[in-house]
């Protein structure tokens, strides 16, 4: 093999893998990312609005896949506009200085059939934390979905400043959990 068909073989080659690594592209209708947490003890469940999901995944290699979730923190929908405002402001999500909270991945290792363990960067109201959390992985017809559920403690963030801290009126624990569904 001479100089010009190593250099066209490796130019096939990085075509190649280059085409494998093709993201999937997230169904926005058929996604979607809420918050769970009590306030005086009762259960409230909300959903964000606006966000974005990025996700390599091919099934035949779960340990190379690689995730990317942003998310506007504006729009978080509590089912009450007047409540949403609130939020939205600086004892909450600060949104006019921190308008989103991300995540992305650092690991995505096989856990057992249709299982994975994530661990990554999450990030929000300018703090950022490793954490790691299960996810579970449908396949149907080359369209995948990908279903989890990632616990935190609001006031790690600062999710609550001033009178908000008191974790009595609402609970420190908020459990974030989300379905996205992509195919490519």
């Amino acid at each position: 093999m001479n100089l010009t068909n190593g250099t066209l073989l490796a130019s096939l080659l990085a075509v190649a893998l280059v085409a494998n690594a093709v993201p999937l592209k997230t169904d926005p209708a058929k996604s979607t990312v809420s918050a769970s947490f009590k306030q005086m003890n009762v259960p409230v469940d909300a959903k964000f609005t606006k966000f974005t999901a990025n996700i390599d995944y091919d099934p035949a290699k779960p340990d190379a896949a690689k995730a990317s979730v942003e998310i506007d923190t504006a729009s978080l929908d509590l089912g009450d506009p007047l409540m949403n405002k609130e939020v939205a402001k600086k004892d909450w999500f600060n949104s006019a200085q921190f308008p989103k909270a991300t995540f992305v991945s650092s690991g995505i290792k096989a856990a057992g059939p249709g299982k994975m363990t994530v661990t990554g960067k999450l990030s929000i109201k300018g703090k950022t934390s490793d954490v790691s959390f299960p996810l579970t992985v449908k396949t149907e017809a080359g369209k995948h979905t990908f279903d989890g559920t990632l616990p935190i403690k609001r006031l790690t963030y600062n999710i609550g400043d001033g009178e908000w801290k008191d974790t009595s009126m609402v609970a420190d624990e908020v459990l974030i959990k989300f379905r996205v569904s992509a195919a490519q």
